[in-house]
């Protein structure tokens, strides 16, 4: 950490943390864990992890224009995300995900790459928006997150069930009259709300620490959706609220942190699911076994 002593990194972490804007930037950490906690196993279970990265660049472009046109970088970002979730969700259907991931996400870089050259202000502030600058987030910015995080919740909550029958057998879902169309476009927009509150706050190269690698590491250890959603919530909370408190006192990008505890975790829960696997398999042909001696006992016993 540069030199810097343990007893002289927690006393400047104290300090930092009695600032009032270091506080608001806990406090969106904070919220943003949450966020992404409920959304990344769920984006995990629907196979969605490459649409989430084409989403935070079209959320790029948004604060990018947003910034270009000296309007608030988050709605900027917000709506990028959605105009991206809804074009995903719609040209991604019969067997075209990969290919509609692939224009829209060079479609959106493209244009964010345009209007960052023609910003005229501190360079900077653009390049925020590639690797993210949580302290000193506005407090405008942080009403919206948490308004935000308000919305994904009460709509989660609203689409559980049928989002995860969906999910588990699209085909059955829409025999039995689930509208798997609908479920998907409004998951797409839940994505894009994500995405866009975390571009702002770990800037869009490193979304996917936050909206990808909790759920991929909860559904290493558990294959209850609800227990995922738990875990993920768990694991992106102390990769955000975590990463930030390290970052304060040696003073570098929040996000070297955020991708690094996360990446931590992941590994971590690699090893526990290798293990459960490892003794499962091992406990199946200690059963089979069993199951064998028993038959041949038998018939020993039905010679006899």
């Amino acid at each position: 950490m540069g030199g810097l002593s343990l007893s002289s990194f927690v006393e400047d972490t104290q300090y930092l943390l009695s600032v009032d804007f270091v506080q608001s930037s806990l406090i969106a950490s904070a919220l943003l864990g949450i966020l992404s906690g409920v959304m990344t196993s769920l984006i995990v279970l629907r196979q969605m992890s490459f649409s989430v990265h084409a989403t935070s660049e079209l959320a790029l472009m948004g604060a990018s224009a947003a910034l270009l046109f000296g309007l608030n970088l988050g709605f900027g970002a917000v709506a990028g995300a959605i105009v991206a979730a809804i074009i995903l969700a719609v040209l991604g259907f019969k067997g075209q995900q990969d290919s509609a991931i692939g224009v829209v996400m060079s479609f959106g870089l493209g244009l964010s790459v345009l209007f960052l050259h023609l910003y005229p202000g501190n360079a900077n502030t653009a390049m925020t928006l590639l690797t993210g600058q949580i302290v000193g987030v506005s407090s405008a910015s942080v009403w919206l997150l948490a308004a935000t995080t308000v919305v994904i919740l009460a709509a989660v909550a609203i689409l559980w069930r049928p989002m995860l029958f969906a999910s588990a057998d699209p085909v059955m879902a829409q025999a039995a009259g689930v509208p798997t169309r609908f479920i998907s476009v409004a998951f797409a927009v839940l994505v894009g709300l994500a995405a866009a509150q975390s571009v702002q706050i770990v800037g869009s190269l490193l979304v996917m620490a936050l909206l990808i690698t909790p759920g991929a590491a909860a559904v290493q250890i558990t294959s209850s959706p609800l227990r995922a959603v738990m875990w993920a919530t768990l694991f992106a909370e102390v990769s955000a609220v975590g990463g930030f408190v390290l970052s304060l006192a040696p003073g570098l990008p929040v996000s070297v942190f955020v991708t690094t505890i996360s990446f931590v975790i992941y590994l971590v829960c690699r090893l526990i699911g290798w293990q459960r696997n490892k003794n499962a398999v091992r406990d199946e042909v200690a059963a089979k076994r069993f199951h064998a001696d028993c038959h041949s006992t038998a018939e020993e016993h039905h010679a006899d």
